[in-house]
Parts: C-alpha cells; structure tokens; sequence
C-alpha cells in the first residue's frame, strides 16, 4: 500500500529530553502514593516522612509486579512496599527490606532526579538515560503572592508545537484576537534557555460588554520543552502576574498542559478594578488570580483546537510576520541528540 503524503513527512520524535512537570508537593502529599503514564513511562511518586519526593519507575526489579495503589502498592514508614512480595524501597529506590531475607543489594527502582519550585514538582527524562544536561531557574523571589492556581487538559499533541506559541506573535493577534502586540528586542537563546519580550494589550469583556483593557508586557523565559514562566506586567493596574506553562507527553500521542498562575497582591491599583474596588486586597487579589485564570484556560482551548488537528512541518513556508520562529526551531534541535540534524 502507498504511504500518504502526510505519512511520509517526518514526525517529531514524541519524548525530547528535558525536564517534565510530575505533580505539586500538595497533590504528591494527599495521595500519599499514586501512579501514572510520564513520557510514556509507568511511574510511581510518593514522600517520606522527611519530605523527600522519590519519582520512579512503576515495576517492581524483582519479580515485575506494577507498585501504583491499584495494584495495591502502599506507603509505610517512608517507603514503597511492593504488593507481591512485600520488597521495601526508600526515596533514593534502594530495596532496604524484604520480610524473609536481607535485602538484595541489586534490587534498586528506576529513580528520576526532581526539581522543586514554589511546590511544583519537576523530573528530567535524559535520551538513553543520560543525566541532566541543564538545570531549571532558582525559584522566583518576592513576598505577597497568591496560592498558586492549577488546571491542566490533555489532548493529541507536542511539547514542541505547545512551546513554539512563545515566539509565535501572528497567532496571538489572529487566534487570540489581542492587540498592538509588539516584539521587544529579538529572541536570545542560552544553551537551553530561550528568552522572548514583548507587548500587548487586550479587551477584558463579560456578556458582551467592554469592561477593561489591559496593557500589557510579558517576558517568556523557556527552559526546554517541558517547562515555560512568563513573567507579566499589566500597565495600567500596576499588576504582577506569574504564569507557568507546562507541557508533558503521556505517549507517544497525547499531552497534559499544566497552567500555573499567581499574582502579586494588588495594595493600591492605579485605577480602579470593576467590582473589587472595595474588596480587601489579599481577596481583591485571589479573585484577579481566578479571573487571570480563567482568561489563560480560554486562550489554550482556542489553541488546543489546532494543537489536535495540525501536522508537524520540518521545513514550514516561513514568512516575514513569522518572526523568530526559525530561530525556535533550530533551538528545539538538541533536544533530540539521538536524532541527525
């Protein structure tokens, strides 16, 4: 049978390496020990009693049984018990028990060094095993943020595709319908590190009624495919917004898309909020961070929309509006050092 003509066009290796969010330290806490599929993989994550978070491989070395809850793996004293034959394995994946021998030296788990930042918890997934190539940023600093707000969607796509919206300023007029967007200086590339800058501003409306418009500069630093902060400045509040975009396989066809937003408690705005001018500020701030939230959840579904549908062009018809997108691409090539050029 003849291949299609999609077919026969490259596709983009599924896993490229880097650091992938897992879960945040609240999750990880509550559920104690839970499963799941993380670039194709099977692991386990769970949290002694020291605070320390092991992220490993689901399958026991010993005889093959899955560790996850639903095969009735638990967590006691600290360590992962296997359901099958009561193996122990602490933090570091060392077996350190078994209930009718000394623990066989040799029985270790599959362990993924972590990252923690401000609680959300991050593993890296070298090719062939090879250790971490780049470290994530120090964790941001200032006082009087806000809780950090989660949502995350799945759905049949790239980290790759997902993280090229960063320099993508066409689709954030044409998708988004934002305004006056402008790109601030060029894109700069540090090994691993991409930095973008630029201005924006957009109408906030509620049924159909201008409410706000905001004026906006944002500053997007991506650290790998797995993990992108945008620093946000809105003009016109005087308002401070964090967010996090975080894209990370399942397989080798769909990705959960984690967002992550916080905002700096908003004291003394410089004009007033519709609705919250007389809410206490840590309130005033919580529901802006809600509302932030709600505008971010919008954008990636229009985006999730063409995210599903679109195929990969190893060589696109570039145009001058495109901007920096060649320079992303050519950034993107060694996270895939297995793959030739």
């Amino acid at each position: 049978m003849t291949a299609s003509r999609h077919e026969r066009i490259p596709s983009l290796s599924p896993f490229p390496e880097g650091w992938y969010f897992i879960a945040s330290r609240k999750t990880i806490e509550k559920q104690k020990l839970f499963q799941k599929t993380w670039l194709g993989e099977p692991i386990v994550v769970w949290c002694d009693e020291a605070g320390r978070i092991c992220v490993a491989g689901a399958i026991c070395p010993h005889l093959g049984s899955e560790l996850g809850p639903e095969a009735g793996g638990r967590v006691r004293n600290g360590c992962l018990v296997c359901p099958f034959h009561g193996f122990e394995y602490d933090v570091t994946g060392q077996c350190v028990a078994t209930p009718f021998v000394p623990a066989p030296r040799t029985a270790r788990l599959k362990v993924f060094e972590t990252r923690e930042i401000l609680g959300m918890v991050f593993a890296w997934k070298g090719c062939g095993g090879r250790p971490p190539q780049w470290n994530l940023p120090d964790t941001p600093t200032g006082t009087d943020w806000s809780e950090l707000e989660f949502w995350s969607v799945r759905f049949p796509g790239h980290p790759q595709e997902t993280t090229e919206n960063s320099v993508d300023l066409g689709h954030l007029r044409y998708v988004h319908g934002y305004n006056s967007v402008n790109a601030i200086g060029s894109v700069s590339i540090d090994g691993a590190y991409l930095k973008s800058c630029f201005d924006f501003k957009r109408t906030q409306t509620i049924a159909g009624i201008k409410v706000f418009t905001y004026d906006v500069s944002a500053v997007t630093h991506v650290h790998g495919l797995g993990y992108s902060f945008v620093e946000v400045h809105e003009h016109e509040i005087d308002m401070d917004t964090r967010l996090w975009v975080l894209a990370t396989p399942i397989d080798d066809k769909f990705v959960e898309l984690v967002l992550v937003s916080q905002v700096r408690r908003i004291l003394r705005p410089k004009r007033p909020i519709v609705g919250m001018r007389f809410l206490p500020s840590r309130l005033r701030t919580r529901l802006m961070n809600k509302i932030i939230m709600s505008a971010e959840k919008r954008d990636v579904l229009q985006d999730v929309v063409i995210w599903g549908r679109k195929h990969y062009r190893p060589r696109p018809l570039l145009c001058r509006s495109d901007g920096e997108i060649g320079a992303y691409r050519r950034y993107c090539r060694q996270f895939y050092p297995d793959r030739p050029e």
